[in-house]
């Protein structure tokens, strides 16, 4: 078994990986950890993630009040984002915040990251969608976020950054990374002339391949190849095409 101390370590780590590839700027982003259902890690407010060491990590129960903290160290204000992601989704061992460069653009511009583009992108992650603006360090994130955690591991916050969540500390690092790869890929295509697509029944191979490999965590499933019709459609006949294909998934 890992440790509480080795796994503060990680958190630093990941940390200085986040801040090292520009993903976060000064005091930026937060990263947490579940330990048990009422313990878990976090970092810091107001320090950067890029220079922490393992006494910087603070304990919190499941309501975000301090259980242990060294020093003058705070838990991280975003931690209500993070407590509703560890209540809504048991599955989640892990939560990473940060505001990766393209990823934020597209969060700022107010477009999804919703085309089919590459397959490692579409197995990993299937779409990231926008969660409605929120102040920082309010209820309101939680909220807007609530609505898109029973369907994806990745989501933008409008105006914001990004937030990603799996069943390890790396595990949603490493979707932090896929997301900002998707955003800028996504990016200099349409710079390019715009993105080439990924057809349908291609697309629906590589969601049938991520169900072969018993990969773990939420996903949009097939309900994703329905964005281009979203436009034409009450967000009544959305929400309805997308929960029948969602179930059709888990019923499989």
């Amino acid at each position: 078994m890992v440790s509480e101390y080795e796994i503060k370590k990680q958190i630093c780590d990941i940390g200085k990986r986040i801040y090292d590839r520009g993903m976060v700027a000064a005091n930026d982003g937060n990263i947490s950890v579940k330990l048990s259902e009422n313990e878990f890690l976090c970092t810091p407010t107001g320090v950067s993630k890029g220079f922490m060491t393992p006494d910087y990590i603070c304990k919190v129960d499941k309501e975000g009040k301090v259980l242990q903290a060294n020093g003058n160290f705070k838990p991280s204000s975003e931690i209500k984002m993070h407590m509703r992601v560890y209540a809504e989704r048991p599955d989640v061992q892990s939560v990473v915040h940060a505001h990766p460069m393209y990823a934020t653009g597209f969060a700022i511009a107010g477009i999804p990251l919703d085309q089919p583009i590459m397959p490692e992108a579409i197995i990993a992650l299937g779409t990231v969608p926008i969660a409605p603006y929120g102040t920082p360090s309010t209820m309101e994130i939680p909220d807007a976020v609530s609505q898109f955690l029973q369907t994806y591991d990745a989501v933008l916050l409008e105006n914001h950054g990004a937030l990603t969540y799996s069943n390890s500390l790396l595990a949603a690092y490493h979707k932090m990374e896929s997301v900002e790869f998707y955003a800028q890929l996504l990016f200099i295509s349409k710079q390019l002339g715009g993105p080439k697509e990924i057809p349908e029944k291609e697309v629906e191979k590589l969601v049938d391949l991520r169900q072969q490999f018993g990969m773990q965590g939420k996903h949009p499933g097939k309900a994703m190849l329905h964005h281009e019709q979203a436009g034409n459609m009450s967000q009544e006949e959305l929400v309805a095409q997308i929960t029948k294909a969602v179930m059709a998934q888990l019923n499989q």
